[in-house]
């Protein structure tokens, strides 16, 4: 049974993951909104290229695109 701060087999655990969310949320609000969007775009580019492969990221997209 793993605890709250223990890593997730992905790697990051439930506070790191807050403040991952944190830093993001922070990173939006401090950015004009018109540039929102290409911050966005810039952060998913550069997590693609540390995630090494298009079918990783491609994965995690679908991800990110379902329920919401």
């Amino acid at each position: 049974m793993s605890t709250p701060h223990a890593p997730s087999p992905n790697g990051l655990s439930l506070p790191d993951l807050e403040a991952v969310y944190d830093s993001l949320a922070m990173a939006i609000d401090a950015t004009p909104p018109a540039q929102r969007e290409l911050l966005l775009v810039k952060l998913a580019l550069l997590q693609a290229q540390a995630l090494g492969t298009h079918q990783a990221f491609a994965a995690l997209l679908a991800q990110a695109q379902a329920d919401l």
